[in-house]
């Protein structure tokens, strides 16, 4: 999926700009970057469109730092320059569609590196009828 297609998706599923949706990609997938290990990144990497791969790059591959869903949140927001509410949808969305980009087998191996919490961001939000 390329770039464009990427930031799109995720500009329809977050229900934001497209802009907005760009820097929360971008602010997302750092911070995956920085929370699971570089083997993983990488993986996840090599299915994401090539203008994406350098986000999900680290600087020393096998060292995720620890934190959790509250830290992942807030580096999210400063990153994008948005409210916590708005990195929540986005990050959301970005997981889901890194998801549908990457198939579910190599997406679940790096979401068990997260707390649960973190990983519940990219399930679907059950509908209320």
């Amino acid at each position: 999926m390329a770039e464009l297609e990427f930031v799109a998706k995720v500009a329809e599923r977050a229900g934001l700009p497209a802009k907005t949706a760009r820097s929360l990609t971008e602010a997302t997938l750092r911070t995956l970057a920085e929370r699971i290990s570089g083997g993983e990144a990488a993986d996840l990497a090599d299915h994401v469109a090539h203008e994406l791969r350098p986000l999900l790059a680290r600087a020393r591959p096998e060292e995720p730092e620890a934190f959790g869903y509250d830290e992942f949140l807030r580096r999210v927001a400063d990153r994008a320059g948005t409210a916590p509410d708005i990195a929540a949808k986005g990050a959301r969305a970005v997981l889901q569609t890194l998801h549908r980009v990457v198939g579910h087998a190599e997406f679940e191996q790096a979401m068990s590196e997260l707390p649960r919490e973190i990983g519940a961001l990219a399930q679907p939000v059950p509908r209320t009828p």
